[in-house]
């Protein structure tokens, strides 16, 4: 594609790799101050890049490949045994999607999930961290229904997800931990299949898949799946000894 001004990328300092101890990791980042637009970050997607926040960055270790980019092909995806089971599990949840932004009910749930799944306290910056000026963002939020009280919902859970031409980029997704037994970040992908379908999307991009690291080789579990790898996509087989989400 053309550009209409120099896309300039730099490599960011050393740190330790969040993913795989003992390893040092880095990555290369857009330049801040570059004019993002839909169709740039588009070609960044397919190019192997994600966001995070305002940030949209890369893996650039030069002794590691471990980090893969994935996509989903949605025409062609099929639901395993246990995504059909867990897909009617939670078919009782409603689902609404807010175009309006981060809201500061989302809070008290990101921190208790946080807590629970990464033994962190650290929550300032969330909004900073999911939301961006420039891209098309929806925040996926997911609600338990009590209808013995007179069908109150729930906030249970919230996808983060990058409308782009080519698909849906997954940002973040965050959840009630005392609902783990519905698999919450299973059905939010298996979601995101779906409504990508009836959008006519060709991709979901779940994320990095890393095989030797139990919370990142997951992303398998959704076939067929396909990894950028040396430039070219190529499909991924399903991994084994894969963390639950």
């Amino acid at each position: 594609m053309k550009l209409d001004q120099p896309l300039k990328i730099y490599p960011t300092g050393m740190h330790p790799c969040s993913y795989l101890p003992g390893l040092i990791a880095r990555n290369a980042v857009v330049d801040p101050e570059y004019e993002m637009t839909p169709d740039i970050y588009d070609y960044l997607i397919k190019s192997g890049f994600r966001r995070s926040g305002e940030q949209v960055y890369r893996p650039y270790c030069h002794t590691c490949e471990e980090c893969v980019t994935t996509r989903i092909p949605v025409d062609d995806f099929k639901r395993s045994r246990s995504q059909k089971r867990n897909w009617k599990l939670n078919k009782d949840l409603v689902v609404k999607i807010n175009n309006d932004g981060f809201r500061d009910d989302y809070l008290p749930l990101y921190q208790t999930y946080l807590s629970s799944r990464h033994e962190s306290q650290d929550f300032e910056g969330v909004e900073k961290f999911l939301v961006a000026d420039w891209c098309d963002i929806q925040f996926i939020e997911f609600y338990s229904v009590d209808n013995t009280h007179q069908a109150v919902e729930s906030l249970i859970g919230v996808a983060v997800i990058d409308t782009v031409k080519s698909g849906f980029s997954a940002v973040y997704t965050f959840f009630d931990p005392e609902q783990d037994g519905r698999s919450l970040g299973v059905y939010a992908v298996l979601w995101q299949i779906e409504y990508a379908k009836q959008q006519n999307l060709e991709y979901v991009y779940p994320g990095f898949w890393i095989k030797n690291c139990r919370k990142m080789n997951y992303k398998t579990r959704f076939q067929p799946i396909e990894g950028l790898i040396k430039g070219n996509w190529i499909a991924l087989e399903k991994s084994t000894n894969m963390e639950k989400l």
